[in-house]
């Protein structure tokens, strides 16, 4: 099992293809405060729900300094799919390997209908500006996710 971020780590680095296979580091977004959140596949109910109320609230959460970044296991090929049925405009990275998913203590064990299963936990981490890790939520609930996040941020 992974260990889950706490505020004032370092968020750890990464670079990973987005929906259309390019590269997006998480450096990119070095002075500008960071929502990423982890969720286990495209083009699902729940995840479906999830992205379209980041895409839904975009320009409230931009315009309040944040950038958003969904990333799941799913290929950038998926992604694009997911992207284009959906008509999101939340950045979506690729990584099969898990390799970020891990370390950001987004990939583990886990409780789905009473059984002990391993997979992607679906969480949030909010990174600020020069790339420490001001808030990590893990567990979370896919519908009304973001609506809590955005109350809790006084926005």
């Amino acid at each position: 099992m992974s260990e889950r971020l706490q505020p004032g780590d370092t968020a750890p680095a990464f670079t990973l293809p987005d929906a259309d296979g390019t590269k997006v580091s998480l450096a990119d977004h070095l002075g500008r405060k960071v929502i990423v959140y982890f969720y286990p596949a495209a083009l699902t109910p729940g995840c479906t729900k999830q992205a379209c109320d980041f895409t839904d609230n975009l320009d409230l959460l931009a315009g309040a300094g944040y950038d958003v970044i969904g990333i799941s296991p799913d290929q950038p090929a998926k992604l694009a799919r997911f992207r284009e049925k959906e008509q999101l405009r939340v950045t979506l990275l690729a990584d099969p390997d898990k390799s970020v998913l891990t370390r950001y203590g987004a990939f583990g064990e886990k409780k789905l209908y009473g059984k002990t299963v391993t997979g992607v936990i679906r969480s949030t981490v909010f990174v600020d500006a020069d790339g420490t890790v001001e808030r990590a939520l893990y567990n979370v609930r896919a519908t009304g996710h973001v609506a809590k996040i955005i109350k809790e941020l006084g926005l």
